[in-house]
């Protein structure tokens, strides 16, 4: 069972509280380069510091509670075969969006989705069921474009990952997930957290170097020579079924259309 969930509310089930996550640094201010995508503008962008009840109502959304209640219904309902595996997925990234990101309170409900993992898998020995988090790579995703700096960073990213040859989308890199780590004749290799690393290609450290030299000189007008920012619209823009070449969005479109004429 994958477990996916990028979401700014979630109501509690048992409370019926209502808690908003937010994206917010944590201790202090946070000040850096971000782009927006629509217009390829870079601009400095200042964030202030999340409070104590901020940071607790984004673990409450975005953290393992969620994950746990999860396993523990389909537990309770018998629905889990011998052997299950539920993966849920996470990102740590570089120290260019740590503050805002892994430091951050999206960072802090990760923490505890990653903890959870292991509660998970304890409570579900009886069935040697495993629970395991998959750390993925940057991707353009509707989530990750809400983040601030992110943008930038996966514009950079996607350049330089494209250019060595070993840039992934979302489908790809699942599919190395599964195929190389999950479901082989070795046994699942975690980093000292127990957790599965798909982050490795981005993370390479030649990569993040020439990330961090290319930070430094993006702006405006340079952006569009040294990162990916039209590949990164395109691949945003496709997640909601625009900017795609074989589609004639000038034409009109009869949307209903009875069943049977679709079989």
């Amino acid at each position: 069972m994958i477990y996916s969930l990028a979401s700014p509310v979630r109501v509690h089930p048992k409370t019926g509280i209502t808690h908003r996550s937010v994206l917010k640094p944590i201790g202090q201010s946070f000040t850096n380069k971000t782009v927006d995508f629509h217009t390829g503008i870079v601009t400095n962008i200042s964030i202030e510091p999340a409070n104590e009840e901020e940071i607790a109502n984004t673990v409450a959304v975005m953290g393992g509670e969620d994950w746990q209640m999860w396993m523990d219904a389909l537990s309770q309902a018998d629905a889990l075969s011998n052997n299950a595996m539920t993966v849920a997925y996470s990102y740590i990234g570089p120290s260019l969006t740590e503050a805002v990101y892994r430091k951050g309170t999206i960072g802090r409900a990760k923490d505890d989705l990653e903890a959870t993992a292991f509660k998970i898998t304890e409570s579900l020995k009886h069935i040697n069921a495993k629970a395991y988090v998959s750390v993925n790579k940057a991707l353009v995703t509707q989530a990750s474009s809400a983040i601030p700096v992110i943008p930038l960073y996966i514009s950079l990213l996607y350049k330089i990952m494209k250019e060595m040859g070993n840039h992934e989308g979302c489908i790809e890199q699942i599919e190395r997930l599964f195929n190389e780590r999950l479901y082989t004749n070795h046994e699942i290799q975690c980093d000292e957290k127990g957790r599965i690393r798909i982050d490795d290609w981005e993370m390479r450290e030649d990569i993040q170097n020439k990330i961090a030299e290319l930070w430094e000189i993006a702006d405006t007008n340079n952006l569009p020579e040294i990162g990916d920012l039209n590949g990164y619209k395109s691949d945003f823009l496709s997640l909601f079924g625009f900017d795609l070449e074989k589609v004639n969005y000038l034409e009109d479109v009869n949307e209903m259309v009875p069943i049977e004429h679709l079989q």
